[in-house]
Parts: structure tokens; C-alpha cells; sequence
């Protein structure tokens, strides 16, 4: 069977083509393979670019952060278009606040920097499904990233070469640091390494493209994934150890690395703009609105959909975020008996509740069990958790939810209700709600929503949420959601806070909370003037539990963008 086309965004292009064709009989850029160089206007060119993604940096701090790159040297700047973040639904398209790629395009042309846009439609680029939208596995049998199986890369190479036996030398993925996974140390590289490997590449003459200069943040649900013998999600922090901070400060690295390139170009004249002033607050004390369940009406207002085995995220069209699954023991459990989902068909992350009681976690590759007991009729909840999509590698087909119905001990378990969780709305529309005092819960774990309101009386700035004994969640700030934290894993124990998110003049901010699995004796929060990025808790904490995984992992390998 010939794999299914995906389709492609031509509205993307015409609005690309109008802002370029007003310039098109005045500017030219060619490549001119006799002495392997570029061509702008007729005059010999070479670009040393820097990677800055729009859509982890906020609308209102894009210009920032381009003068930034231009005022380090950087003549060219090098981005990802991600068709997912513009057509959310089938036919649907967004380009609207920080989606507006013509006016980020705009933002580059007033700092002076040209534009090597990589439209897609797959990108990696460590963001959910690589950039393709979750839509696409509606279709079950879909074939993702798969081409015509005649296709030989040495054959086509062969051939690129016998019409272009020389041209320009180009790196367009230079890397300055790396990438982090939860579980994992924060990845550094060092400022000497870079700086050298630039100068040598511009030294050849070479175009070179830094990956990534500023690396931002993946908020809300956005962050990727890999697949590395176990599977591996993406932090919320994308700082990279760019020379461009996470908060958009300079670093030791931009000014080394402006330096070198000022040897071969002209640098701009004038110093770079300083670093963002920076805020403490704290600490302060949530308060417990309630737990998940109590606030279920309002999460799934079209109520659950019935099914004999559960269905994924993907058949009941829920893209990100988090879906309950219920139904209800058939027999009764008198001792602890094992809760399992078979083929590691659980992605990725459930959270096991009896009669509103929480019972412990289950995780894609690592935790395979959870030992419950209960009644008959007793009521099994399954809250389900897509950790970020898979983000590179062929056929990367990673559909969520419970793949494969659970097995209770030797009973497999049918009779599904799934309520696809809107959890954003509630938090931006809803709260707060006063819950009846029946229904707050007297020991708070498991999935629950904690808060509280604060004013900032003096100028605000950028800080970082520090959430010293909470385990894992999700969080938002006035309605905005900030992404994941995992305190418990690491290595990010701090979430970037921009400034624009708050207010100031003594209104009152909101901060809101939805915590997984356990509350800290004290739950409270910090605002701190500096991240916390590398602070694994348990260094080999993904390691130590292999002894409870179904494979040996296989040996580690780079991700790829």
C-alpha cells in the first residue's frame, strides 16, 4: 500500500510571497559554484546566522531578542515554521498574536537581519510530534515521514553532484549546547569548544548557522520527545545553553562568540542591551481549591464517551493535555492484586485513583505496575497524561492514551468512559470555584488544584517559579500556562516567568496549580531572580528503575533537528 500523502499549508506560502515580491526585482541571492560562494545583489556573501524560535518566545519580547542577535554580529537569523502551531484543526489556520509569522518576519527586517526559513512541514526541533499535527493520527493506519522506497540518498547525492561539483561551504546547525530531558543533567557545552569550532568554520570561509542562539520555552503542552530505548520527554526550559539565556539575558558565550565573528565581519557599534531586571517574591502558601474529580462537570461539559475498550487521545480528537479514563471493578479485589497495561500500550503517564482515592502511577517504559484492592463497583479511575508527542525519528506515530485496555491481576478490564479534560479552560474561565466542604479532599494527593492571588507593589521584572517539594504538574500564571514542572525528577526545578505575563500597580496576580501526585507538608512556592536548570534530584533516577521495565534500553544516540 502506497503511504498516505500529508498535506501541506499553502496558505502559509501566499502571505510569505506577497511580502517578498515588492523586492524581488531589486534584491538577488544566488550561489556561485565557480568560486563556492554565495551572491547577495551581486556582491560575494557570507552569512553567520543564529536559530531563534518565534513560537517559544513571546510576541511582545521578539524584538528584544532579535536586536540582541543582531547586536552580536549575526547578519541572518534561521527558523522553523511549525505546521501544528498554525493549523490546529483540519482547515483551520491561526496567525494571529504570537502565531503572527508575517509580523515576526516584519521584527527581523527592522533589526536588519535576513531570513533562512525552514517552512516544514516536518521540523523536530524537540517540539510535540516534530511539528506535525496530532490530527494526522486520526487516522490509525497513517505512515508518517515515509517517502518513495526507490529513493537512494547516495544515488540522489551522486547525482546532485555530477550539476553542482562545488558551491558554498555551510554549516547550518552549529550547535552551542544541547538539549535536556527530564531525568537527566542540564547539558552544557563549553564556551571554548563553540568559540573554536566557529572560528575554524568562518576561518574555511564557510556559512555557518548556530543552533540555537536564543532558545526559549516550551510552554503550555508544546515539548517533544525521544525515544531512546526508553522514552525520553522534553524539558519546559529550551534554554540550550544558547549564549542567548532562556530569560534573554547575554551570556559569557554571546560576548566570546561576538568576538570571533567581529575577526571576520563587522560587528554593529554600541553596546549589547543588558540583561532584564530580575524580581524575588516570597514564599507564598496555596491554598487547595480541590481535587480533579470534583471539578469533572466542568473539565468534560459534553460528558464521557462510552466504549467496550478505551480509546486514545487521538480517536476522541484530544490533542494535548489529559484525559480520564473510568469504569468500574467487576469483581471484588480482597488483596493487593497488580494493575498493568500490556505491550507498554500506556503513553504516558497515568495517575490511578480507587473511589477518588489515589493508588500511585504508572509510566511508559518504567513503571508497569500499581497493586490496587476494592470493592465490587468500586470506581476506577485512570487520569492518562501526554507527556509531548515523539518528535524525531521515522514513523513516529506516537498516539496517547491507553493504547491497550488493563489488565487487573487476570482480568481485563472493558467497559470504558473517557472525558477528554478541558484543564486551560477551567483555569482561565472558572476559578475560582468554592467547592462544598464535603468535597475537599483530607489528604491531599493525587490530581488537585491548588492557588493563590498576589499582589507586586514595585516595578515588575522577569523572574523564576521555584516549587521546592511539589513533585510534578502543571502550571499557570494569569490563565497563561507556563508548562510542565517536575521537581521531584529534575534537572529543571525553576519555570521562566516573563515579565509581560504580570501585573503590576498592585493588581493581583493568580498563580494556579495542578498537582499530580503528592503536596508538599507546605505548600509553597517561590519567586526566585535565577533558574534553577540543573538540579537532578536522582541522577540516575531513570536507571534505577529498569529493573521494572520489560527491555534493556538501547544505547544512547543524538537527537536529531
Amino acid at each position: 500500500m502506497a503511504p498516505e500523502k500529508l498535506p501541506f499549508l499553502p496558505s502559509l506560502l501566499l502571505p510569505l510571497l506577497t511580502l517578498l515580491l515588492p523586492q524581488a526585482d531589486t534584491r538577488s541571492f544566488v550561489v556561485d559554484p565557480d568560486h563556492d560562494r554565495f551572491l547577495l545583489d551581486g556582491v560575494p556573501f557570507r552569512y553567520v546566522s543564529g536559530s531563534l524560535h518565534y513560537f517559544r518566545v513571546p510576541r511582545v519580547l521578539w524584538a528584544d531578542r532579535l536586536l540582541k542577535m543582531r547586536m552580536s554580529g549575526l547578519n541572518a537569523i534561521q527558523f522553523y515554521v511549525p505546521w501544528n502551531y498554525h493549523e490546529p484543526h483540519p482547515g483551520v489556520y491561526n496567525f494571529n498574536g504570537s502565531r503572527d509569522l508575517i509580523a515576526f518576519l516584519h521584527q527581523a527586517a527592522i533589526a536588519k537581519l535576513l531570513v533562512i526559513l525552514r517552512p516544514g512541514p516536518y521540523i523536530c526541533a524537540e517540539w510535540e510530534m516534530g511539528g506535525l499535527p496530532s490530527w494526522l493520527l486520526r487516522k490509525p493506519k497513517i505512515h508518517l515521514r515515509t517517502s518513495d522506497p526507490a529513493d537512494n540518498m547516495t544515488q540522489i547525492f551522486s547525482l546532485l553532484r555530477q550539476y553542482e561539483p562545488h558551491g558554498p561551504l555551510v554549516n547550518s546547525e552549529y550547535y552551542t549546547g544541547w538539549l535536556d530531558y527530564w531525568g537527566q543533567n542540564h547539558s552544557t557545552r563549553s564556551v571554548p569548544a563553540v568559540t573554536k569550532g566557529l572560528e575554524n568554520m568562518l576561518k574555511m570561509g564557510a556559512s555557518v548557522n548556530m543552533y540555537m542562539f536564543h532558545g526559549g520555552t516550551n510552554f503550555g503542552y508544546w515539548n517533544g520527545a525521544d525515544e531512546k530505548g526508553l522514552f525520553l520527554p522534553i524539558t519546559t526550559s529550551y534554554d540550550y545553553d544558547a549564549p542567548i539565556s532562556e530569560a534573554g539575558d547575554p551570556t559569557p558565550k554571546l560576548f566570546a562568540l561576538r568576538n570571533i565573528i567581529s575577526k571576520f565581519q563587522e560587528v554593529p557599534l554600541g553596546p549589547l542591551p543588558p540583561a532584564s531586571r530580575k524580581m524575588m517574591l516570597g514564599p507564598l502558601t496555596l491554598h487547595l481549591d480541590g481535587d480533579l474529580l470534583a471539578f469533572l462537570d466542568i473539565l468534560c461539559p459534553r460528558g464521557p464517551i462510552d466504549s467496550i475498550l478505551p480509546m486514545t487521545f487521538e480517536a476522541v480528537k484530544q490533542d494535548h493535555g489529559f484525559v480520564l479514563y473510568r469504569t468500574y471493578l467487576t469483581h471484588t479485589v480482597f488483596e493487593p492484586t497488580p494493575l498493568w497495561v500490556p505491550h507498554n500500550g500506556l503513553h504516558d503517564r497515568a495517575y490511578v485513583m480507587v473511589d477518588g482515592v489515589f493508588q500511585g502511577v504508572l509510566e511508559r517504559n518504567m513503571r508497569h505496575k500499581v497493586f490496587l484492592m476494592g470493592n465490587l463497583g468500586a470506581r476506577l479511575d485512570i487520569l492518562v497524561e501526554n507527556m509531548g508527542r515523539l518528535s524525531f525519528g521515522s514513523n513516529s506515530s506516537d498516539f496517547k492514551g491507553l493504547l491497550e485496555p488493563p489488565i487487573l491481576g487476570q482480568t481485563i478490564l472493558i467497559k470504558w468512559m473517557m472525558f477528554p479534560l478541558k484543564i486551560d479552560n477551567l483555569v482561565k474561565w472558572w476559578f475560582p470555584l468554592q467547592l462544598p466542604k464535603s468535597a475537599q479532599p483530607q489528604a491531599p494527593s493525587g490530581p488537585t488544584f491548588y492557588s493563590t492571588t498576589f499582589p507586586i507593589l514595585g516595578s515588575v521584572g522577569d523572574t523564576f517559579l521555584y516549587l521546592p517539594g511539589w513533585t510534578k504538574g502543571q502550571v499557570w500564571i494569569n490563565g497563561f500556562n507556563l508548562g510542565r514542572y517536575w521537581t521531584k525528577r529534575g534537572p529543571q526545578q525553576t519555570l521562566y516567568v516573563p515579565r509581560p505575563l504580570l501585573f503590576s500597580s498592585g493588581q493581583l496576580n493568580k498563580i494556579t496549580l495542578l498537582e499530580l501526585e503528592n503536596v508538599p507538608p507546605r505548600p509553597q512556592i517561590q519567586f526566585l531572580d535565577k533558574p534553577i536548570l540543573n538540579s537532578t534530584l536522582h541522577k540516575t533516577y531513570i536507571y534505577s528503575l529498569l529493573a521494572d521495565t520489560l527491555s534493556t534500553p538501547e544505547p544512547m544516540r543524538l537527537s536529531g533537528h
